[in-house]
Protein backbone atom coordinates (compact mmCIF):
# COMPACT_ATOMS: atom_id res chain seq x y z
CA UNK A 1 0.00 0.00 0.00
CA UNK A 2 1.34 3.44 -0.96
CA UNK A 3 2.11 5.60 2.07
CA UNK A 4 0.49 9.05 2.22
CA UNK A 5 3.03 11.66 1.17
CA UNK A 6 2.60 13.50 4.46
CA UNK A 7 3.91 10.46 6.34
CA UNK A 8 6.98 9.85 4.20
CA UNK A 9 10.47 10.78 5.32
CA UNK A 10 12.51 12.26 2.49
CA UNK A 11 15.73 10.20 2.23
CA UNK A 12 19.17 11.72 1.80
CA UNK A 13 19.43 10.17 -1.67
CA UNK A 14 15.98 10.41 -3.18
CA UNK A 15 16.27 8.44 -6.43
CA UNK A 16 17.35 4.84 -7.09
CA UNK A 17 18.14 3.30 -10.47
CA UNK A 18 17.82 -0.50 -10.71
CA UNK A 19 19.93 -2.15 -13.42
CA UNK A 20 18.74 -5.65 -14.34
CA UNK A 21 20.09 -7.74 -17.22
CA UNK A 22 18.54 -11.19 -16.86
CA UNK A 23 14.81 -10.62 -16.19
CA UNK A 24 12.15 -7.95 -16.81
CA UNK A 25 10.14 -6.00 -14.26
CA UNK A 26 7.66 -6.61 -12.80
CA UNK A 27 8.15 -10.32 -13.64
CA UNK A 28 11.30 -10.45 -11.51
CA UNK A 29 9.49 -10.59 -8.18
CA UNK A 30 12.55 -9.83 -6.04
CA UNK A 31 13.45 -6.68 -7.98
CA UNK A 32 9.82 -5.60 -8.08
CA UNK A 33 9.36 -6.09 -4.33
CA UNK A 34 12.51 -4.09 -3.63
CA UNK A 35 11.49 -1.33 -6.00
CA UNK A 36 7.98 -1.07 -4.57
CA UNK A 37 9.24 -1.01 -0.98
CA UNK A 38 11.68 1.79 -1.77
CA UNK A 39 8.98 3.73 -3.62
CA UNK A 40 6.65 3.36 -0.64
CA UNK A 41 9.43 4.67 1.59
CA UNK A 42 9.58 7.87 -0.45
CA UNK A 43 12.33 7.13 -2.97
CA UNK A 44 11.96 7.86 -6.64
CA UNK A 45 12.61 4.56 -8.42
CA UNK A 46 13.57 3.75 -12.01
CA UNK A 47 14.24 0.28 -13.45
CA UNK A 48 16.13 -0.56 -16.65
CA UNK A 49 15.65 -4.18 -17.70
CA UNK A 50 15.08 -6.53 -20.68
CA UNK A 51 11.76 -6.38 -22.50
CA UNK A 52 11.00 -10.09 -23.04
CA UNK A 53 7.24 -10.51 -23.57
CA UNK A 54 6.19 -7.08 -22.25
CA UNK A 55 4.58 -4.82 -24.84
CA UNK A 56 5.87 -1.42 -23.72
CA UNK A 57 9.39 -0.05 -23.87
CA UNK A 58 8.60 2.48 -21.16
CA UNK A 59 5.79 2.72 -18.64
CA UNK A 60 4.94 3.77 -15.09
CA UNK A 61 3.67 1.11 -12.70
CA UNK A 62 2.94 1.88 -9.05
CA UNK A 63 4.81 5.15 -9.49
CA UNK A 64 7.94 3.35 -10.75
CA UNK A 65 9.48 4.29 -14.11
CA UNK A 66 10.41 1.19 -16.13
CA UNK A 67 12.59 1.26 -19.25
CA UNK A 68 12.78 -1.99 -21.24
CA UNK A 69 15.05 -3.00 -24.11
CA UNK A 70 14.96 -6.03 -26.45
CA UNK A 71 17.56 -8.67 -25.60
CA UNK A 72 18.02 -12.24 -26.81
CA UNK A 73 18.48 -15.04 -24.25
CA UNK A 74 21.23 -17.27 -25.66
CA UNK A 75 22.82 -20.53 -24.53
CA UNK A 76 26.44 -21.53 -24.07
CA UNK A 77 29.53 -19.44 -23.50
CA UNK A 78 29.36 -17.88 -26.95
CA UNK A 79 25.67 -17.08 -26.46
CA UNK A 80 26.35 -15.46 -23.09
CA UNK A 81 29.15 -13.37 -24.59
CA UNK A 82 26.84 -12.15 -27.35
CA UNK A 83 24.02 -11.46 -24.88
CA UNK A 84 26.25 -9.52 -22.49
CA UNK A 85 27.97 -7.77 -25.38
CA UNK A 86 24.57 -6.43 -26.43
CA UNK A 87 23.24 -5.72 -22.94
CA UNK A 88 26.16 -3.81 -21.42
CA UNK A 89 26.32 -0.89 -23.89
CA UNK A 90 22.52 -0.65 -23.90
CA UNK A 91 22.40 -0.52 -20.11
CA UNK A 92 25.19 2.07 -20.11
CA UNK A 93 23.31 4.25 -22.61
CA UNK A 94 20.05 3.93 -20.66
CA UNK A 95 21.87 4.86 -17.46
CA UNK A 96 22.95 8.14 -19.07
CA UNK A 97 19.41 8.69 -20.37
CA UNK A 98 17.96 8.23 -16.88
CA UNK A 99 20.74 10.37 -15.40
CA UNK A 100 19.76 13.36 -17.56
CA UNK A 101 16.00 12.72 -17.76
CA UNK A 102 15.10 11.67 -14.21
CA UNK A 103 18.31 11.69 -12.20
CA UNK A 104 19.44 9.16 -9.60
CA UNK A 105 21.60 9.03 -6.51
CA UNK A 106 21.99 5.25 -6.16
CA UNK A 107 22.65 2.50 -8.69
CA UNK A 108 21.17 -0.77 -7.42
CA UNK A 109 22.55 -3.55 -9.64
CA UNK A 110 21.04 -7.04 -9.57
CA UNK A 111 23.27 -9.90 -10.70
CA UNK A 112 23.87 -12.03 -12.73
CA UNK A 113 25.96 -10.96 -14.53
CA UNK A 114 28.61 -9.34 -12.34
CA UNK A 115 29.71 -6.88 -15.05
CA UNK A 116 27.34 -4.11 -13.98
CA UNK A 117 29.90 -2.68 -11.56
CA UNK A 118 31.66 -1.26 -14.65
CA UNK A 119 28.72 1.11 -15.16
CA UNK A 120 28.50 1.89 -11.45
CA UNK A 121 32.19 2.82 -11.25
CA UNK A 122 31.70 5.54 -13.87
CA UNK A 123 28.88 7.12 -11.90
CA UNK A 124 30.61 6.70 -8.53
CA UNK A 125 33.04 9.29 -9.89
CA UNK A 126 30.02 11.60 -10.08
CA UNK A 127 29.20 10.97 -6.42
CA UNK A 128 26.61 8.22 -6.88
CA UNK A 129 26.29 5.23 -4.53
CA UNK A 130 26.45 1.59 -5.64
CA UNK A 131 24.40 -1.28 -4.18
CA UNK A 132 25.46 -4.76 -5.31
CA UNK A 133 22.44 -7.05 -4.95
CA UNK A 134 23.98 -10.53 -5.27
CA UNK A 135 21.12 -12.80 -6.31
CA UNK A 136 23.44 -15.63 -7.44
CA UNK A 137 27.02 -16.63 -6.80
CA UNK A 138 28.29 -16.71 -10.38
CA UNK A 139 31.54 -18.67 -9.79
CA UNK A 140 29.52 -21.56 -8.35
CA UNK A 141 27.04 -21.26 -11.22
CA UNK A 142 29.91 -21.72 -13.68
CA UNK A 143 31.01 -24.83 -11.80
CA UNK A 144 27.52 -26.28 -12.04
CA UNK A 145 27.22 -25.58 -15.77
CA UNK A 146 30.61 -26.19 -17.36
CA UNK A 147 33.76 -28.30 -17.06
CA UNK A 148 37.29 -28.52 -18.43
CA UNK A 149 38.69 -25.55 -20.31
CA UNK A 150 35.34 -23.76 -20.40
CA UNK A 151 35.09 -23.99 -16.62
CA UNK A 152 38.61 -22.64 -16.11
CA UNK A 153 37.96 -19.70 -18.41
CA UNK A 154 34.52 -18.80 -17.05
CA UNK A 155 35.61 -19.28 -13.43
CA UNK A 156 38.57 -16.96 -13.88
CA UNK A 157 36.31 -14.22 -15.26
CA UNK A 158 33.54 -14.88 -12.73
CA UNK A 159 35.86 -14.74 -9.71
CA UNK A 160 37.44 -11.53 -10.97
CA UNK A 161 34.15 -9.75 -11.69
CA UNK A 162 32.60 -10.92 -8.41
CA UNK A 163 35.50 -9.51 -6.39
CA UNK A 164 35.41 -6.29 -8.39
CA UNK A 165 31.65 -5.93 -7.82
CA UNK A 166 31.96 -6.54 -4.09
CA UNK A 167 34.84 -4.10 -3.70
CA UNK A 168 33.10 -1.39 -5.73
CA UNK A 169 29.90 -1.64 -3.69
CA UNK A 170 28.99 0.81 -0.95
CA UNK A 171 26.74 -1.91 0.50
CA UNK A 172 26.11 -5.54 -0.47
CA UNK A 173 22.77 -7.34 -0.28
CA UNK A 174 22.63 -11.15 -0.24
CA UNK A 175 19.63 -13.48 -0.27
CA UNK A 176 20.74 -15.60 2.71
CA UNK A 177 23.48 -16.16 5.26
CA UNK A 178 25.52 -18.33 2.88
CA UNK A 179 25.59 -15.52 0.32
CA UNK A 180 26.49 -12.95 2.97
CA UNK A 181 29.35 -15.15 4.13
CA UNK A 182 30.68 -15.27 0.55
CA UNK A 183 30.65 -11.47 0.45
CA UNK A 184 32.58 -11.26 3.70
CA UNK A 185 35.13 -13.95 2.88
CA UNK A 186 35.71 -13.45 -0.85
CA UNK A 187 35.08 -9.73 -1.07
CA UNK A 188 36.48 -8.62 2.27
CA UNK A 189 33.28 -6.68 2.94
CA UNK A 190 32.85 -4.92 6.26
CA UNK A 191 30.12 -6.95 8.06
CA UNK A 192 28.30 -3.70 8.81
CA UNK A 193 27.86 -3.17 5.04
CA UNK A 194 26.56 -6.67 4.18
CA UNK A 195 22.82 -7.34 4.57
CA UNK A 196 20.46 -10.27 4.07
CA UNK A 197 17.26 -9.57 2.14
CA UNK A 198 15.52 -12.87 1.43
CA UNK A 199 13.47 -13.84 -1.61
CA UNK A 200 9.80 -14.00 -0.70
CA UNK A 201 6.36 -12.96 -1.95
CA UNK A 202 4.19 -10.58 0.01
CA UNK A 203 1.67 -12.18 2.33
CA UNK A 204 -1.26 -11.18 0.13
CA UNK A 205 0.09 -12.59 -3.16
CA UNK A 206 -1.26 -16.16 -2.86
CA UNK A 207 -3.84 -15.58 -0.15
CA UNK A 208 -6.92 -16.19 -2.33
CA UNK A 209 -5.91 -19.51 -3.90
CA UNK A 210 -8.68 -22.13 -3.99
CA UNK A 211 -8.46 -25.89 -4.67
CA UNK A 212 -9.83 -26.77 -8.11
CA UNK A 213 -10.53 -30.41 -8.86
CA UNK A 214 -10.16 -29.93 -12.62
CA UNK A 215 -6.47 -29.06 -12.19
CA UNK A 216 -5.84 -32.70 -11.23
CA UNK A 217 -6.98 -33.76 -14.73
CA UNK A 218 -9.06 -36.62 -13.36
CA UNK A 219 -6.33 -38.08 -11.14
CA UNK A 220 -6.34 -38.45 -7.38
CA UNK A 221 -3.14 -36.53 -6.59
CA UNK A 222 -1.36 -33.43 -7.92
CA UNK A 223 2.42 -32.98 -7.62
CA UNK A 224 3.47 -29.44 -8.54
CA UNK A 225 6.67 -27.69 -9.66
CA UNK A 226 6.78 -23.93 -10.20
CA UNK A 227 9.97 -22.15 -11.21
CA UNK A 228 12.65 -21.68 -13.81
CA UNK A 229 13.64 -24.50 -16.17
CA UNK A 230 17.37 -24.04 -16.51
CA UNK A 231 20.48 -26.22 -16.26
CA UNK A 232 20.67 -26.01 -12.45
CA UNK A 233 16.97 -26.43 -11.62
CA UNK A 234 16.74 -30.23 -11.59
CA UNK A 235 13.96 -30.77 -14.13
CA UNK A 236 15.87 -33.72 -15.62
CA UNK A 237 15.90 -35.30 -12.16
CA UNK A 238 12.20 -34.52 -11.76
CA UNK A 239 11.23 -36.18 -15.04
CA UNK A 240 13.30 -39.22 -14.11
CA UNK A 241 11.56 -39.25 -10.72
CA UNK A 242 8.21 -39.17 -12.52
CA UNK A 243 9.31 -42.21 -14.54
CA UNK A 244 10.16 -43.96 -11.28
CA UNK A 245 6.68 -43.28 -9.92
CA UNK A 246 4.62 -43.85 -13.06
CA UNK A 247 6.51 -46.60 -14.90
CA UNK A 248 8.48 -48.45 -12.21
CA UNK A 249 5.96 -48.08 -9.38
CA UNK A 250 2.84 -48.12 -11.57
CA UNK A 251 1.28 -44.98 -10.09
CA UNK A 252 -1.27 -43.81 -12.64
CA UNK A 253 -3.21 -41.79 -10.06
CA UNK A 254 -0.82 -38.80 -9.97
CA UNK A 255 -0.93 -35.74 -12.23
CA UNK A 256 2.33 -33.78 -12.44
CA UNK A 257 2.42 -30.10 -13.33
CA UNK A 258 5.57 -28.23 -14.35
CA UNK A 259 4.88 -24.49 -14.42
CA UNK A 260 7.58 -22.23 -15.76
CA UNK A 261 9.88 -21.55 -18.66
CA UNK A 262 13.59 -21.46 -19.40
CA UNK A 263 16.39 -22.46 -21.72
CA UNK A 264 16.02 -26.17 -20.96
CA UNK A 265 12.25 -26.51 -21.45
CA UNK A 266 12.44 -28.00 -24.98
CA UNK A 267 14.90 -30.71 -23.95
CA UNK A 268 12.92 -31.49 -20.80
CA UNK A 269 9.81 -31.98 -22.94
CA UNK A 270 11.78 -34.31 -25.22
CA UNK A 271 13.06 -36.23 -22.20
CA UNK A 272 9.51 -36.76 -20.93
CA UNK A 273 8.59 -38.28 -24.30
CA UNK A 274 11.71 -40.43 -24.37
CA UNK A 275 11.00 -41.81 -20.87
CA UNK A 276 7.34 -42.45 -21.67
CA UNK A 277 5.85 -40.05 -19.13
CA UNK A 278 4.72 -37.14 -21.34
CA UNK A 279 1.05 -38.01 -20.73
CA UNK A 280 1.57 -37.74 -16.97
CA UNK A 281 3.22 -34.29 -17.03
CA UNK A 282 1.48 -31.05 -17.91
CA UNK A 283 3.86 -28.26 -19.00
CA UNK A 284 1.99 -24.97 -18.57
CA UNK A 285 4.78 -22.63 -19.69
CA UNK A 286 5.26 -19.21 -18.12
CA UNK A 287 2.28 -18.07 -16.02
CA UNK A 288 1.95 -14.46 -14.80
CA UNK A 289 -1.48 -14.82 -13.20
CA UNK A 290 -0.83 -15.03 -9.45
CA UNK A 291 -4.38 -16.19 -8.82
CA UNK A 292 -3.92 -19.18 -11.15
CA UNK A 293 -0.58 -20.03 -9.52
CA UNK A 294 -2.28 -19.83 -6.13
CA UNK A 295 -5.04 -22.17 -7.28
CA UNK A 296 -2.49 -24.74 -8.45
CA UNK A 297 -0.68 -24.44 -5.12
CA UNK A 298 -3.91 -24.80 -3.18
CA UNK A 299 -4.77 -27.94 -5.19
CA UNK A 300 -1.34 -29.59 -4.97
CA UNK A 301 -0.77 -32.43 -2.51
CA UNK A 302 3.02 -32.14 -2.68
CA UNK A 303 5.30 -29.47 -4.13
CA UNK A 304 8.74 -30.42 -5.37
CA UNK A 305 12.10 -28.61 -5.46
CA UNK A 306 14.28 -31.02 -7.48
CA UNK A 307 17.39 -28.81 -7.64
CA UNK A 308 20.34 -31.26 -7.51
CA UNK A 309 23.06 -31.06 -4.91
CA UNK A 310 25.90 -28.76 -6.03
CA UNK A 311 28.03 -25.98 -4.52
CA UNK A 312 25.89 -23.47 -6.44
CA UNK A 313 22.49 -24.82 -5.36
CA UNK A 314 23.70 -25.21 -1.78
CA UNK A 315 24.09 -21.42 -1.60
CA UNK A 316 20.70 -20.63 -3.16
CA UNK A 317 17.50 -19.69 -1.40
CA UNK A 318 14.88 -21.07 -3.79
CA UNK A 319 11.91 -18.75 -4.43
CA UNK A 320 9.67 -21.70 -5.18
CA UNK A 321 10.17 -23.21 -1.72
CA UNK A 322 9.03 -20.00 -0.04
CA UNK A 323 6.02 -19.81 -2.38
CA UNK A 324 5.10 -23.42 -1.56
CA UNK A 325 5.28 -22.62 2.14
CA UNK A 326 3.19 -19.48 1.73
CA UNK A 327 0.30 -21.70 0.62
CA UNK A 328 0.91 -24.34 3.28
CA UNK A 329 2.21 -27.04 0.91
CA UNK A 330 4.69 -29.76 1.96
CA UNK A 331 8.03 -29.58 0.15
CA UNK A 332 10.09 -32.50 -1.18
CA UNK A 333 13.63 -32.02 -2.49
CA UNK A 334 17.29 -32.85 -2.08
CA UNK A 335 19.29 -31.94 1.02
CA UNK A 336 20.59 -28.53 -0.04
CA UNK A 337 21.96 -26.39 2.76
CA UNK A 338 19.84 -23.26 2.25
CA UNK A 339 16.77 -25.22 1.11
CA UNK A 340 16.73 -27.06 4.43
CA UNK A 341 17.36 -23.84 6.35
CA UNK A 342 14.45 -22.17 4.55
CA UNK A 343 11.89 -24.96 4.85
CA UNK A 344 12.96 -26.57 8.11
CA UNK A 345 10.00 -28.71 9.30
CA UNK A 346 7.99 -27.93 6.17
CA UNK A 347 10.27 -30.05 3.97
CA UNK A 348 11.25 -33.68 3.50
CA UNK A 349 14.72 -33.88 1.98
CA UNK A 350 16.50 -36.78 0.29
CA UNK A 351 20.06 -37.35 1.50
CA UNK A 352 22.28 -37.21 -1.57
CA UNK A 353 25.57 -38.80 -0.39
CA UNK A 354 27.36 -37.19 -3.33
CA UNK A 355 24.73 -37.82 -6.00
CA UNK A 356 21.16 -36.58 -6.44
CA UNK A 357 19.28 -39.83 -7.09
CA UNK A 358 16.03 -39.24 -9.03
CA UNK A 359 14.69 -42.64 -7.96
CA UNK A 360 15.11 -41.68 -4.31
CA UNK A 361 13.33 -38.39 -5.03
CA UNK A 362 10.41 -40.24 -6.61
CA UNK A 363 10.21 -42.68 -3.69
CA UNK A 364 10.23 -39.79 -1.19
CA UNK A 365 7.37 -38.04 -3.02
CA UNK A 366 5.34 -41.25 -2.79
CA UNK A 367 6.14 -41.58 0.92
CA UNK A 368 4.87 -38.07 1.62
CA UNK A 369 1.77 -38.59 -0.53
CA UNK A 370 0.96 -41.74 1.44
CA UNK A 371 0.62 -39.76 4.69
CA UNK A 372 -2.04 -37.02 4.51
CA UNK A 373 -1.53 -36.25 8.19
CA UNK A 374 2.19 -35.61 7.62
CA UNK A 375 1.36 -33.42 4.62
CA UNK A 376 -0.96 -31.32 6.75
CA UNK A 377 1.60 -31.04 9.55
CA UNK A 378 4.35 -29.92 7.18
CA UNK A 379 1.97 -27.48 5.52
CA UNK A 380 1.05 -25.88 8.85
CA UNK A 381 4.71 -25.47 9.79
CA UNK A 382 5.49 -23.94 6.42
CA UNK A 383 2.65 -21.42 6.49
CA UNK A 384 3.50 -20.34 10.03
CA UNK A 385 7.19 -19.93 9.20
CA UNK A 386 6.31 -17.93 6.10
CA UNK A 387 3.97 -15.59 7.97
CA UNK A 388 6.30 -15.08 10.94
CA UNK A 389 9.77 -15.08 9.34
CA UNK A 390 10.00 -15.34 5.55
CA UNK A 391 7.31 -13.08 4.01
CA UNK A 392 8.43 -9.98 2.14
CA UNK A 393 7.04 -7.77 4.89
CA UNK A 394 9.92 -9.05 7.05
CA UNK A 395 12.50 -8.80 4.27
CA UNK A 396 11.68 -5.21 3.34
CA UNK A 397 12.64 -4.08 6.84
CA UNK A 398 16.14 -5.44 6.18
CA UNK A 399 16.23 -3.71 2.79
CA UNK A 400 15.35 -0.37 4.34
CA UNK A 401 17.92 -0.81 7.10
CA UNK A 402 20.51 -1.43 4.37
CA UNK A 403 19.51 1.84 2.73
CA UNK A 404 19.67 3.65 6.05
CA UNK A 405 23.28 2.48 6.33
CA UNK A 406 23.96 3.50 2.75
CA UNK A 407 22.54 6.98 3.24
CA UNK A 408 23.79 7.56 6.76
CA UNK A 409 20.39 8.22 8.29
CA UNK A 410 16.91 6.89 9.02
CA UNK A 411 15.65 6.97 5.45
CA UNK A 412 12.58 4.83 6.01
CA UNK A 413 11.49 5.16 9.61
CA UNK A 414 7.81 5.59 8.77
CA UNK A 415 7.63 2.45 6.64
CA UNK A 416 9.56 0.40 9.18
CA UNK A 417 7.07 1.44 11.86
CA UNK A 418 4.11 0.71 9.59
CA UNK A 419 5.28 -2.89 9.00
CA UNK A 420 6.40 -3.67 12.55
Amino acid sequence: MQLPRSKRRTPSASRVLFLVENAPAPADRRVWNEARSLAQAGFGVTIVCPKWHFARYHEYLDGISIYRFPLPSLKGIAGHLVEYGIAMPILFIYTWIVFFREGFDVIHAANPPDFLYLIARVFKRLGKKFVFDQHDNVPEACGARWSGVRLRLTSAVANWTERASLRAADIVIATNESGRRVALERGGIDPARAFIVGNAPRRAVFRDGQPRAELRRGRQHLVFYCGLIGPNDGLEELVQAVRRMVVDRGRQDIHFVVMGDGDCLPEIRRLSVKLGVSEAIEFTGWVQNDRLIADYLATADVCVAPDPKSPFNDLCCMNKIVEYMAMGRPVVGFDLTEAQETAQGAGSFVVTNGTSDPNALGDRILEVLSSPEECQRMGRIGRQRFNEVLAWEHQQANLLRAYETLLGGPAATDLLQSTA
